[in-house]
């Protein structure tokens, strides 16, 4: 089995430790982190190692690496530490759950995380250091670029192009040939049916509290 160090020691580490322990070939044998955030020296029953010490304990030429890290700063932070880690040596590893539809003939980039129920259609393009939560829609032609988030039951209709580090929230919903400028941010449920511009950030109208309780409505 290939043996691999996950970055983070949050929930999206222990997800990323779960999905590649069960759904892949891929032995997690260490968790790291920068050493100013080590809590604790172990987590998940594993060690957690200093970043800044890993290539010696755990020398690329032997082992490969997730990087585990949310949306934070417009991923710019999971971003950082991806390069950091190319830089060190690593070769980052994707994940593609056996439960998604994907389609396409072209693979992810490096360090993607393409859960379960996501489809995948045919001729999509999607980059280095994307993150798609459970039950996306991507739609044909369509293009991801680098350091994304999608997260979930977000739908991509054809031939759209999401920029570099988007974040688009739960049930956002792009038409037919959108383009999602770069750092665009999309509230959760945003209907986008023109290009965004960069670093805008687009909700829908809130959701109201009415003048009366349930019990007193008919259903």
């Amino acid at each position: 089995m290939a043996k691999i160090i996950i970055f983070g020691t949050g929930d999206i580490a222990q997800l990323a430790s779960y999905y590649f322990q069960t759904d892949t070939h891929h032995e997690v044998v260490a968790f790291t982190v920068d050493k100013e955030y080590i809590k604790d020296e172990s987590f998940e029953n594993k060690p957690v190692v200093p970043f800044e010490e890993i290539a010696e304990k755990y020398p690329p030429a032997d082992f490969s690496m997730f990087i585990a890290v949310s949306y934070a700063k417009m991923n710019k932070v999971r971003e950082q530490k991806f390069n950091e880690a190319k830089q060190k040596g690593y070769k980052l590893e994707s994940y593609i759950s056996s439960k998604c539809s994907y389609l396409s003939q072209f693979k992810p980039g490096d360090n993607s995380f393409i859960l379960e129920d996501n489809t995948i259609q045919p001729f999509v393009k999607i980059g280095k250091n994307v993150i798609l939560w459970s039950g996306n829609h991507i739609g044909h032609h369509s293009v991801i670029k680098d350091n994304n988030f999608i997260s979930s039951h977000v739908v991509i209709s054809g031939h759209c192009t999401i920029e570099e580090n988007c974040f688009l929230g739960v049930n956002s919903t792009l038409a037919h040939n959108i383009t999602i400028r770069k750092e665009t941010l999309l509230g959760a449920g945003a209907v986008i049916s023109k290009h965004t511009k960069e670093k805008a950030i687009y909700v829908p109208p809130k959701t109201i509290k009415l003048d009366r309780t349930s019990d007193k409505i008919k259903l």
